[in-house]
């Protein structure tokens, strides 16, 4: 385990057995990790019908001549795919498909289609996050606060990796490994219900996660699982903007800062959270939509509804190879061809909105990898029970890590029919560097931000 995080996960788990709280799964059931589910806690065995593989430990070796920085080559560029869905066979798949694909495929019947190639379970870690994970799962309990449940007694790896609960499907989607820090450069788009693209923002993004920070050092505790800035440099009106966002796992103390240039200071943003839209897209998105759900847990109830098997975007290296972002982006959706879809069992977990509480979507229903913990698919319900929107969050390998992660995500509008997608990468010379040694703590600060302000 990490050096640093030791005393403290030690030191939570003791304090909440005294307070009587049960801590994780016993250690027979926790032995699971080691037999028939994988060490981040998927099932280790293949489906019946053979078209989910078993595990064998993922993708761990990167394709020959790579270098770290710069464009990334696709592992699976020789596959074809082994079925296509559409219009016309869309009902013979349906128990295999979430209802916003289904809402896609009718609403566009002549263009949207699903591509679909063999699956592979390409998730993989560093082994000390196995380790993290195993400990985890016997010492973790979720704790009630002032954002709701959140995880106490986790460092450095999946915190329920066997979980009981919706809410702990969640924080596992959360705190999912992504590295100690990376950096990229990536494209923000609107696609209006005419069909226009339009570049909402051209930024320069450094994201780091001191939940998994291996050594000591840093001013950010553990609990600050996630911290990201980024830098706006197009289109002209925008150049110079910049935002900074601290999560912490207790979400009452997450922090998010702007630069705007007519105002030349940084302001910190009242309300980083929830249905409040975000300005890293422009306002098209939600907080807690930033990669499938990002925030606070309070103002919903959360319920596992169980695990399925769905086609869903998984892989999507392909997406990343096009030079120009037209090729990936086309009128109501993006384009079929940069696309793989293949079967996996996912976690699904339906969010509703609680007696009280207020969100402009009461309800969500999230579909989330068993094998790296991402909330591929997610579809959102309006306040008059129509599917409103839904939700995508692609998949990337990358082995040089070795993990899955995603970098490319955004929304489909299906009462308007237009959508946004950030993390567009195709014209992007930096499209996933991991940085070691990591990235410093000062860059995370808003004093950084504002000396970063070019106008």
């Amino acid at each position: 385990m990490h050096t640093r995080l030791a005393p403290l996960a030690l030191t939570l788990a003791a304090a909440l057995l005294a307070q009587g709280a049960a801590a994780g799964v016993p250690a027979e059931e926790a032995a699971r990790l080691k037999t028939d589910l994988t060490p981040l806690g998927a099932e280790r065995a293949g489906n019946k019908d053979g078209t989910i593989p078993a595990w064998s430990g993922g993708l761990t070796t990167a394709p020959a001549g790579f270098k770290s920085g710069g464009r990334r080559a696709d592992p699976f560029s020789g596959d074809k795919p082994i079925l296509q869905i559409d219009a016309k066979n869309v009902d013979q798949y349906a128990d295999k498909l979430t209802d916003g694909v289904k809402a896609l495929i009718k609403k566009y019947p002549d263009s949207y289609r699903l591509d679909v190639y063999k699956s592979v379970r390409s998730a993989a870690a560093p082994q000390w996050v196995y380790d993290n994970t195993f400990k985890n799962a016997t010492r973790a309990t979720l704790v009630e606060g002032a954002a709701g449940p959140a995880p106490r007694g986790a460092a450095g790896g999946i915190p329920f990796p066997i979980p009981k609960t919706g809410a702990e499907v969640i924080w596992n989607t959360m705190l999912r490994y992504r590295g100690e820090s990376w950096s990229f450069e990536a494209y923000t788009y609107q696609v209006t219900s005419e069909g226009k693209s339009v570049m909402l923002g051209k930024t320069a993004v450094e994201q780091a996660s001191p939940y998994y920070f291996k050594d000591g050092g840093s001013q950010f505790s553990p609990d600050f699982f996630f911290i990201a800035r980024g830098i706006t440099s197009a289109p002209a009106m925008r150049a110079g903007e910049a935002i900074l966002g601290h999560n912490n796992v207790d979400d009452a103390k997450t922090s998010a800062w702007v630069y705007l240039t007519g105002q030349r200071r940084v302001r910190k943003l009242p309300n980083p959270c929830c249905d409040t839209p975000t300005p890293f897209t422009a306002g098209l998105m939600t907080f807690d939509e930033f990669e499938g759900f990002s925030g606070r847990l309070d103002r919903f109830d959360w319920k596992i509804v169980g695990k399925r098997e769905v086609y869903i975007p998984y892989n999507t290296n392909r997406m990343m190879v096009p030079t120009k972002a037209s090729d990936v982006l086309r009128a109501h959706h993006l384009n079929p061809d940069a696309l793989r879809w293949e079967l996996h069992r996912v976690w699904v977990v339906e969010a509703t909105l609680r007696a009280g509480q207020r969100h402009s979507s009461p309800k969500t229903r999230y579909y989330i990898d068993e094998d790296s913990w991402i909330a591929v698919l997610s579809d959102r319900w309006d306040g008059s029970g129509q599917l409103w929107r839904t939700i995508f969050d692609l998949p990337i390998a990358l082995p040089d890590l070795p993990t899955v992660t995603a970098m490319t995500f955004g929304l489909y509008e299906l009462l308007t029919g237009q959508y946004a997608v950030a993390g567009v990468l195709n014209e992007s010379n930096n499209q996933y560097s991991i940085i070691s040694p990591r990235l410093p703590d000062a860059n995370f600060s808003p004093d950084a931000l504002a000396g970063e302000g070019v106008r």
